[in-house]
């Protein structure tokens, strides 16, 4: 009986937990979703940065990989401050110049 409390006890802290985090990105003016994607973008960032930095010539599949990836991974990055990604920025720079060398060789190869 003695455990079934402490697993309440336990579960009742970690919602407080929980909560208590989803109050601080709200008073923030973030919404909870949009964290949770730029979460997941900064992930995508590491990738498409090792990824731009390894693979000099892609082939058409991965260029378009690569600009979809990054079309969502900005996305995300514009809905939270940029105070929060500041020190990802350098990757962020790196990633969007190689996003804009894709866009305007796709771009000229289907004006040619």
């Amino acid at each position: 009986m003695l455990i079934i409390y402490i697993l309440y006890l336990v579960l009742f802290v970690i919602i407080g937990v929980v909560g208590i985090i989803c109050m601080k990105i709200k008073m923030a003016g973030i919404n909870i979703t949009d964290f949770i994607r730029f979460i997941a973008a900064v992930n995508d960032l590491d990738n498409l940065y090792i990824f731009s930095k390894n693979n000099k010539n892609m082939t058409e599949k991965e260029e378009m990989a690569f600009i979809k990836t990054a079309e969502k991974m900005f996305e995300a990055f514009e809905k939270v401050p940029s105070m929060m990604w500041e020190d990802e920025y350098d990757k962020y720079n790196e990633v969007l110049e190689k996003y804009k060398d894709l866009r305007v060789l796709r771009w000229a190869d289907a004006n040619v």
